[in-house]
């Protein structure tokens, strides 16, 4: 498969661009781009990744939490990123309660972008769906992981 070109801008001279750290992941760490560490707590802050990117129309950009910092205690949002938008790229982050604080430095990896592409859809109405096994089973329907 040939690579999608995305075009990033460096914001702040000492933002990092996103890179996998194996060959084999499917995201690219964004890193924090900040002056002085940011101490983080129960309230989602917006860490600064210092970068902008122009999104083709027909991928779709989402910034990820990193599981590492999941594990932590650190809970990453989940965003998109619009091809129209063309701002700095933010990561929202905070503890969990039983973490109290945990500090955010420049450079630390924070997030992960996740790139897939997009189809179109044409919605169709219909009466009634095709059945499936599942059917309206909903959460949890098909069985507990332990």
């Amino acid at each position: 498969m040939d690579p999608v070109e995305l075009h990033w801008q460096r914001l702040r001279i000492n933002a990092l661009l996103p890179a996998k750290q194996t060959e084999l992941a499917s995201g690219y760490d964004l890193h924090a781009c900040i002056d002085t560490p940011i101490e983080l707590n129960t309230l989602p802050q917006l860490i600064p990744t210092g970068i902008a990117v122009a999104t083709p129309p027909d991928i779709d950009l989402q910034i990820r939490p990193r599981s590492g910092l999941f594990l932590k205690g650190v809970i990453g949002t989940i965003g998109t990123i619009d091809a129209d938008y063309r701002g700095e790229l933010y990561v929202a982050l905070y503890c969990l309660p039983d973490l109290g604080k945990f500090v955010i430095s420049n450079g630390d990896r924070i997030a992960q972008l996740v790139v897939s592409t997009l189809t179109t859809i044409m919605w169709t109405e219909v009466e009634k769906l095709n059945e499936t096994e599942r059917g309206l089973g909903g959460y949890g329907s098909t069985g507990i992981s332990k």
